[in-house]
């Protein structure tokens, strides 16, 4: 199945799409050599494989598999057309940059809350690297073969039922520890409640009432299933020093970074994002966190 769409306003497709990419080698993620990006999903129709390329001012996608028609039907979501800039005002000239460089940026919805919830837990408290070895692996093992002429080692996202299902070697194989592993396996269990909140905040509101889901996890999410241009990360490792440094020349804590946030509320996430794009970041200090490896063989 087939579809062309025209925005009406500038997109830039890798940008907008990047936050749905979990590190390099993601099953689910891939940008091909002539600039397309393929992504999995299981809708609500079934698995399904989506590319989407940026032709002029056009969009070209095609998409295979039982929920082919799905994701043709919820492209231009997913690529922000219900995306709103209203009340939108650089207030600084590090944002006034970094909008004016990336106009093209655009906070998009996939409607897919496990999707997004379950690497939002693995990377919890972790280096990315740890996490995105756990998601590759549980994708590899667990995940359908992505339909259609997708680039290999593609996967669709394992159904809620697989979730639960997953034994406790394997979650340790993955390099999950039992906490993460009982918070992913928990929330699959309500996956049909998950899906089915109707705005961002109902989905806040259900995704917290879960053991193991708390702020940071739950904007994640939401920034991802929902589009949520204002749900701030907030508990973030790096996003706190990232605004301190970009908008007021100095790190900052949770705090420091809501008040720098707060003349952008409704629009807080896009900030950080547009920030991250223009890619300002403060002097390292101190050692790295090193990636744990504690599985067996």
């Amino acid at each position: 199945m087939e579809r062309e769409w025209c925005p009406p306003w500038p997109l830039d497709l890798t940008l907008t799409l990047d936050p749905h990419r979990r590190g390099t080698g993601d099953p689910t993620w891939r940008k091909d050599a002539g600039g397309a990006i393929w992504r999995t999903s299981r809708t609500p129709d079934g698995p399904g494989t989506l590319r989407v390329a940026a032709r002029g001012g056009r969009v070209a996608a095609a998409a295979w598999g039982p929920g082919a028609g799905w994701l043709l039907q919820t492209l231009p979501e997913l690529l922000g057309a219900e995306d709103d800039l209203s009340g939108f005002v650089p207030e600084h000239e590090a944002v006034r940059r970094a909008a004016g460089r990336h106009p093209g940026l655009r906070i998009g919805r996939t409607f897919r809350v496990l999707e997004a919830l379950v690497p939002a837990v693995l990377e919890q408290k972790v280096v990315c690297t740890e996490a995105w070895r756990a998601w590759r692996w549980l994708l590899h093992r667990y995940g359908e073969p992505a339909p259609g002429p997708a680039p290999e080692g593609m996967r669709v996202f394992p159904a809620p039922e697989v979730w639960r299902s997953i034994p406790s070697w394997d979650w340790h194989r993955a390099g999950a520890e039992a906490v993460r592993a009982r918070t992913i396996v928990n929330a699959a269990r309500h996956a049909a409640k998950l899906e089915a909140a109707g705005g961002s905040a109902e989905a806040d509101r259900l995704l917290r009432a879960l053991p193991g889901v708390g702020v940071w996890t739950s904007a994640e999410v939401r920034q991802r299933s929902h589009g949520d241009a204002d749900a701030v990360s907030v508990g973030d490792f790096h996003l706190p020093s990232l605004v301190g440094w970009s908008l007021a020349g100095e790190r900052a804590d949770d705090a420091g970074m809501l008040r720098l946030l707060a003349p952008y509320r409704g629009h807080r996430h896009r900030v950080s994002r547009l920030l991250g794009a223009a890619g300002a970041r403060p002097p390292a200090r101190g050692p790295r966190m090193p990636a744990r490896d504690y599985r067996s063989f």
